[in-house]
């Protein structure tokens, strides 16, 4: 079998991903942007691995579905997931709690946002990890060149996990707020309420891999999930 990856880097884990299947007896390539483009000789795979969501990956991957190539993780929960305010909306299906949202202008939201309301977190519409997010603590912040439709989101004060599953299995870190998705994290114990969770995202979008990032209030205890990764589907 012929399996390609796409992915924006031939390094770290993908270079193992290679290795591994390499192992099997398979003959793997890695497909990146500096050394592909989006045409027919992707065609020459019978199976291929999304490991980034980047838009160039995510549009090889409509690409090939539209050939009749395998392709794993589904590019549209992909994308869903890459695009924030559709992965609120899929946490919200699922029954989940998340942080309260705002989404327009700059002017718009620094004349309808009360003081009480802040911090706010700003988040890119499209991405995941910690790139283009920060804490607003104040209008003021807003004075800055922002252009077109912003989203930010209430600040939930509280314990920050990264919660993995794989398959049955889950894994659960404690992390500090607004680090990025590379800082150092603590193994904790998972709870029950959180291994819920968990499971019901799991069985809801018939998930092989991923995780959840979910915060625990203060104030109440309360878990909200703040962002997704759907990294694999059946």
């Amino acid at each position: 079998m012929k399996i390609g990856i796409l992915s924006k880097r031939e390094t770290h884990f993908t270079e193992k991903m290679k290795h591994y299947y390499e192992k099997l007896g398979w003959i793997v390539k890695i497909y990146t942007s500096k050394n592909s483009s989006i045409n027919e000789k992707l065609l020459e795979n019978d199976f291929f691995i999304l490991k980034s969501k980047q838009l160039f990956y995510l549009y090889a991957g409509y690409f090939l579905e539209a050939n009749n190539i395998p392709v794993i993780p589904d590019p549209e929960i992909s994308f869903q997931n890459k695009n924030r305010i559709e992965s609120k909306y899929l946490a919200k299906e699922a029954g989940f709690s998340v942080p309260k949202t705002y989404l327009g202008t700059v002017q718009t939201i620094k004349n309808q946002i009360k003081k009480s309301e802040y911090p706010l977190i700003l988040k890119p519409i499209m991405g995941s990890g910690s790139r283009g997010v920060k804490i607003i603590e104040t209008k003021q912040q807003l004075n800055g060149n922002f252009d077109g439709i912003l989203l930010l989101e209430k600040f939930i004060f509280g314990t920050h996990f990264l919660a993995y599953f794989i398959g049955d299995d889950l894994c659960v870190c404690e992390k500090q707020p607004l680090t990025n998705e590379h800082a150092e994290v603590n193994l904790v114990k998972h709870s029950d309420e959180i291994k819920e969770i968990l499971i019901r995202w799991k069985n809801k979008y018939n998930l092989l891999f991923g995780h959840l990032d979910i915060v625990q209030e203060d104030s109440t205890n309360k878990l909200y999930v703040v962002d997704s990764y759907q990294k694999s589907v059946i």
